[in-house]
Formats: structure tokens, C-alpha cells, sequence
């Protein structure tokens, strides 16, 4: 065939990185992950430019699936994603974040990438064996004696989805729900035919749209949508009966009699040959005399079944049940033993039969619901979980988040531990490694062939990322902050004033330009310095510290409504000042040793504080504008500048287990901030932990942690990318 134009070139792209379009996509896709991340993360409403679905999610998997990108690096990433979640279901946001900070820091540390490449898997190789270690202070054991750590965990999971907008008393009720299913589904002894493995039961989920959250439950068995059509007066009869167990067929075929079954083609008739939907039909009936003869009490279809049929099997008290769909097929195989028949031409083998223990008709919500009762044997045990909302897109959002929930909880199985969430981990992770890494600096560099500041500087960027995840927790304004003596994650509410950081024992506080109608405070002021300031705000006030012996304070023109504030005057000497402007007095004279002069007309609203001051005191003073707090002063060494009314800080970390009032003395500076090296994080005694209130996935965030380190490494060593353009 010929072509209408001419076959064109691929186009090759040397260095992509290097190119700003490809980084500002990179920086746009990291801004949607990070707004999305955590219990406070944003919505996003996805919709094509032609037209369509308006998609509403905070998941990953259904945000980076609607999300399309045309550039190969950002296909690649939300590919190994992807891939990630199908096989975890949880840290998807967490793992793009990791890749694409990492790749950003390597951007602009100016570090060369193949030696940030072997920079990232050495510190990738310590941190896997950090949190592998028996005593790693980020892991905690989940108990299955008691539930409450897996409701945790549950929960975790499921209010990191906001788009399923539950209240506390709903995400409390649904997480309970989901362990409550996910118990049911594990068997509690041996799987028949293989007693050195356990095989799990399965949960199916039912959707009602416009019941409340509060009506959700958990029923053992299944519940079949069954029409009011469909529910026989006989069918009401059995379902009253008295307990099983009663033997189920369950077909596959369709068993309504219709010839375009059998394929596409014409078919032949000879003149006096039965009619060949007679035929069908007599099959049929064969078919439902069998089941009668060998006592089938339920019979069940996938497809279709013809009324001549239906009306047999009920005629002989047969429950008959058609248009199950496929998506029933595998847990009625599952928790009753049957085998899907799907020929009905021959006789049914005696293998194929099931059996239920019992089977009812339920009432849920707007539905009628036919609840088939799961036997004692076979093991695997099958559950239903009814999910109720008030609209079609929270449902959505609640039945994705249960089934990641259900998986997170199958994967505890397999490793019975979990990390704490709320960004613990990852601070506490950071510095450690900042703590073995700076320890081992040069042995470490030697070892990768690079110099030690290449290390350390690739020691930072990687840090620096970690912490980068649990700064994309905070939302609303609020400031991320990090302990220095656990390293555990906290968070200030906006409109609070954060101040931290160790200040050297006879230092000041000092601040840097005041806003109109707020006040300067400053500290102790060292022997033989004077306070000077600049341009001051009209309205506002000067202060100053001690002045030693000797010296005169002399200040210019002050202008109308300031105040001229000064320290100690030596015994003898004069305040000497400028021009005052009308309404102020000027009040000069000798001044004992020690003592304060104040003067000037001072502005309502505003304090005059000045005289000298102790050492290791501090001088407050002025009006602080509402919401603000102003601390000052000289701070012994070691300890933390922190609000006297105790709000500035919450009372538990990000995951619960550190407690500000069981652990006095705490430090706090923002996070990604440079702050003082300090030794390796102190680990929380865990004889009596408290209740947590963040679990993460140890198996998932483990595997999320070599997929973003893996995938940065990749997209870092990309040199050429070549796109067929045709």
C-alpha cells in the first residue's frame, strides 16, 4: 500500500534533561502528586479536551491512569508506577514524589548523574538493611491477637483517599469493616489438597449509591443481586427453609435454547426434520430432569436460562438463579467447590457439584439480595462487603480504597510488621543515614571512587528527598517540622509562630524588618556594643539594651508620636537629642548608675520597656499584631525557642508514638533546613507503645522505596531519546 506522505525520520533527543519543556513537565507532574499526598491532599477532576467523563480522584492509580503525557520520561515513570501499585495497591503518590525529588536535587546540586547514580544505590543499600535490622526504630510489630493495629492500618489507607470525604466516625466504621472482611477471608486451618500452604478466601464488593456511609456491613457468603422478576413465590419458599447443606449446579452456557450459540453459518433443514429449537429444548429438559434426579436444590447460571427450563426446575423446588455475570463466576467456583459446567449436551459429571450451607433473601438498601450462606468445607471462606454512599464518585473512591486497604492487610501476612506513617519514617530514615553517612564519609566516597564532597553533597540531595515526602504531607499553610532527638515529623497549624533551633548561651535573637504597628524586642547586648537601628516605621518605638559606662545614647530627629528610648546613663552625664517634634518631652538630666531613662509621648497600644537588662534575660515589649508571636532573648544553650502558652508545637508526632509531654526537653527546626549535627536519632522505647495513629505498609513502602530510587537512577542515565514521529 502506498503512503499519502513520506515516511519521516525519528527525531532524536540528546540529553532530555538538559531541556527545559521536559523539566517543566516533570515539575508539573510532581506537583500534582505532592497536592494529592496525605489525609489533607486535593482532588483532582481530570478531564479530556474533546469531551467525556469528568474524572474526580486523590488515588494514584486511577489519577496517573487518567493523566496522559506525551513525553517518554514521564511515560516511563508513571509506567514502573503503575506497575508498582499492581502489585502493592498503596504508595503509588509516595513513590513519584521520591523519583522526581531525587531527580530534581541532582538538577540542581550541579552533580554529575553517573555519580549520583552510584551515590543513590549505596545509600538505597542502607537503607534497605536499616529497615530490615530487628531493632530499625520505624517498624512496630502488628499483633494479630488484637485488631487494633490493623484497623490502623486499615485506616491509614483508607483516609489518605479524601475523595471518599468520611467523617471520623465513617472512616473509623468502614476501616473496622475492612478488617472484619479481611478476617473472614482467611481461612483457619489448612487448605484441603495442600496443607503447607494457605489459600485465601476472596471479598466481593456491592455498591449501593445513596444510602449512609454507617450502613455499609460485612456478610459471610455471598450476596447475589437477584430482580424482583426473578424471586419466584416458590424460590421465597426455599429460601425459608431450614439449614443445608444443598447441593448447587452452576453453569457457564447459556441455557436459553437460542441457535446463535452455536456460531456464525447457515444451517440446513430437511423437509420433516424436527425443529432444531425442539431439540435444543428436549436437551434442556434433559438436562433439568438430571439435576432433579440427582437433587440440586440451586440452580445457578451466568447467562440466560429458558422459562420452559425455569419453570421445570421451580416446579420441582429448585432455586433457579440466571444472569449471575462473570464477575460471580470465580467466588461461587471458590467458596462453594463447584465446577462451571459449560456444555449442557452431556450428562453433568458428579464432581461438579457444589454446596452452600444455607441461602436467604436480605434487604439492602433499595435491593433484594439472595444471600447464599458459605459451607463448612471446603476452607476458603467468602465474604461480601456492602458499600454505601451518597453519590456515585465517593462510591467509586470508597470501593478503591477498601480493596487497597484489603490488600495492604493480606501483604501483613506475609511480613507481620508496618512502618509508621505520618512521615516518621522517612525523617527518622534521613537522619540516620545523614548521621552514617557524614560518620563514614570517606571510607564510603573511597569505596564509590568519588571524592568526599561529591558524597556529601549526594548524601544531602538523597536526605533531602526523603524529607521532601513528608513535607508534601503538609497542606493548608502549615510548617513541617522534625525533632532532633527522635527525628519524628510535626506539624504547626498555620497562624502559629514556629521557632526552634539552639541559640549559644549569651546571644540575641534578632529579627529583620518590622511591619507598621508591631515591636522590636532584642536580648541581652554584650558589654561595649551599642544597639544601634535604622529607619524605623512611623507609629513604632526604638528600643535598646544596656550601654556601658561612658557612653551617651544621642538619637537624630525622631518623628511625630515615637519615643526615644535609652539605656543606662552614666553617673553625671547628659541625654543629649535632637529636634523633637511638638507634643513630645524631652526629659534629660543626671541619671544614677543603673537607672532608666524613659521620655516621649508613646502611641496607644504601644509598651516602653527599656533600663538595663540581666544577663540571660529577655526584653519583651510592644504590641504584637493578632495571630503572631514575638520570643526573644537569650537562650541557654540546647534548648528550644518555644511558645509559653504550649500550641505552637501539637501533642503527638505525625504517627503518634513520640508524646510531647512524656518527652521534655524536645527540639524542633523546620524541615530542610541545615540544622546542628547531631548523633544518630534516638529510638522510642516500645514496652508500652501508645496508640498510633499512622501505619504504612512495610512490604509496599519498601518496594516503592528501590522503585523510585531505580527509576531515578534510570531517567538520570538516559542519554538519548528516540520517538518514531510517523
Amino acid at each position: 500500500m502506498s503512503r499519502v506522505t513520506k515516511k519521516a525520520s525519528s527525531v532524536c533527543t540528546d540529553s532530555p534533561l538538559s531541556m527545559s519543556e521536559v523539566c517543566r513537565k516533570m515539575t508539573l507532574m510532581r506537583q500534582i502528586l505532592t497536592s494529592c499526598f496525605g489525609p489533607n491532599g486535593r482532588l483532582k477532576q481530570v478531564h479530556n479536551n474533546v469531551g467525556g467523563h469528568v474524572l474526580t480522584t486523590s488515588t494514584s492509580t486511577s489519577l496517573l491512569q487518567a493523566v496522559s503525557s506525551s513525553e517518554p520520561l514521564l511515560k516511563l515513570i508513571t509506567a514502573s508506577i503503575l506497575n508498582h501499585l499492581s502489585r502493592f495497591s498503596d504508595c503509588g503518590l509516595y513513590t513519584g514524589i521520591l523519583c522526581f525529588s531525587l531527580i530534581d536535587h541532582v538538577q540542581k546540586s550541579g552533580l554529575r548523574p553517573s555519580v549520583a547514580i552510584k551515590i543513590n544505590k549505596q545509600l538505597l543499600e542502607v537503607c534497605t538493611s536499616f529497615l530490615n535490622q530487628e531493632d530499625c526504630g520505624c517498624k512496630v510489630n502488628v499483633d494479630f491477637n488484637s485488631c487494633q493495629s490493623l484497623v490502623t492500618l486499615a485506616r491509614s489507607v483508607i483516609s489518605s483517599k479524601p475523595a471518599c470525604v468520611l467523617t471520623e466516625g465513617e472512616q473509623q466504621h468502614i476501616s473496622t469493616l475492612a478488617v472484619h472482611a479481611f478476617l473472614l477471608t482467611v481461612p483457619c486451618g489448612d487448605t484441603p489438597g495442600s496443607p503447607d500452604r494457605v489459600r485465601l478466601g476472596r471479598t466481593v464488593t456491592v455498591s449501593i449509591e445513596g444510602q449512609f456511609v454507617l450502613d455499609s456491613a460485612v456478610f459471610p457468603g455471598l450476596l447475589v443481586n437477584v430482580p424482583d422478576m426473578q424471586l419466584h413465590p416458590t424460590d421465597s419458599e426455599k429460601t425459608r427453609r431450614g439449614p443445608g447443606p444443598f447441593r448447587l449446579a452452576l453453569f457457564t452456557v447459556s441455557l436459553s435454547g437460542d441457535l446463535s450459540e452455536f456460531g456464525e453459518g447457515s444451517l440446513e433443514v430437511h423437509r420433516g426434520a424436527p425443529d432444531p429449537e425442539d431439540l435444543i429444548l428436549d436437551e434442556l429438559l434433559k438436562l433439568g430432569e438430571q439435576a432433579v434426579t440427582d437433587q440440586v436444590e440451586v440452580f445457578m447460571c451466568q447467562r440466560v436460562i429458558h422459562p420452559v427450563l425455569q419453570h421445570y426446575l421451580r416446579r420441582h423446588g429448585v432455586l433457579v438463579v440466571e444472569r449471575l455475570g462473570i464477575a460471580l463466576i470465580q467466588p461461587i467456583v471458590q467458596m462453594t467447590g463447584a465446577q462451571a459446567v459449560a456444555l449442557y449436551q452431556t450428562p453433568i459429571p458428579p464432581e461438579a457439584y457444589g454446596q452452600v450451607e444455607g441461602c436467604c433473601v436480605r434487604t439492602v438498601g433499595s435491593r433484594k439480595m439472595l444471600h447464599l450462606l458459605p459451607p463448612r468445607e471446603p476452607a476458603p471462606a467468602v465474604c461480601t462487603m456492602v458499600l454505601c454512599h451518597r453519590n456515585d464518585t465517593m462510591l467509586n473512591e470508597l470501593k478503591a480504597a477498601c480493596q487497597r486497604a484489603e490488600h495492604v492487610l493480606r501483604l501483613t501476612l506475609r511480613d507481620p510488621v508496618a512502618l509508621l506513617g505520618g512521615g516518621c519514617t522517612e525523617t527518622h530514615m534521613a537522619a540516620y543515614i545523614r548521621n552514617k553517612g557524614s560518620t563514614e564519609a570517606a571510607r564510603a566516597a573511597l569505596s564509590l571512587g568519588v571524592s568526599q564532597s561529591q558524597y556529601l553533597l549526594g548524601l544531602n540531595g538523597f536526605c533531602s528527598s526523603l524529607e521532601a515526602v513528608a513535607v508534601a504531607l503538609v497542606h493548608d499553610g502549615e510548617t513541617g517540622l522534625v525533632d532532633l532527638s527522635y527525628a519524628h515529623h510535626w506539624s504547626v497549624p498555620q497562624g502559629e509562630a514556629v521557632h526552634s533551633g539552639t541559640v549559644p548561651q549569651g546571644e540575641a535573637v534578632h529579627s529583620g524588618t518590622v511591619l507598621q504597628g508591631e515591636a522590636v524586642h532584642s536580648g541581652t547586648v554584650p558589654q561595649g556594643e551599642a544597639v544601634h537601628s535604622g529607619t524605623v516605621p512611623q507609629g513604632e518605638a526604638v528600643h535598646s539594651g544596656t550601654v556601658p559606662q561612658g557612653e551617651a545614647v544621642h538619637s537624630g530627629t525622631v518623628p511625630q508620636g515615637e519615643a526615644v528610648h535609652s539605656g543606662t546613663v552614666p553617673q553625671g552625664e547628659a541625654v543629649h537629642s535632637g529636634t523633637v517634634p511638638q507634643g513630645e518631652a524631652v526629659h534629660s538630666g543626671t541619671v544614677p548608675q543603673g537607672e532608666a531613662v524613659h521620655s516621649g509621648t508613646v502611641p496607644q497600644g504601644e509598651a516602653v520597656h527599656s533600663g538595663t537588662v540581666p544577663q540571660g534575660e529577655a526584653v519583651h515589649s510592644g504590641t504584637v499584631p493578632q495571630g503572631e508571636a514575638v520570643h526573644s532573648g537569650t537562650v541557654p544553650q540546647g534548648e528550644a525557642l518555644q511558645r509559653g502558652d504550649g500550641y505552637e508545637v501539637p501533642a503527638t508526632c505525625g504517627c503518634g508514638l513520640v508524646v510531647r509531654s512524656a518527652r521534655p526537653g524536645l527540639v524542633w527546626t523546620p524541615l530542610n533546613t541545615r540544622y546542628p549535627s547531631r548523633p544518630a536519632p534516638l529510638v522510642v522505647g516500645k514496652d508500652t507503645p501508645p496508640q498510633l495513629r499512622v501505619l504504612d505498609s512495610f512490604t509496599a513502602k519498601l518496594n516503592a522505596l528501590q522503585v523510585a530510587v531505580e527509576m531515578a537512577n534510570l531517567v538520570l542515565d538516559i542519554r538519548y531519546v528516540i520517538q518514531d514521529v510517523n
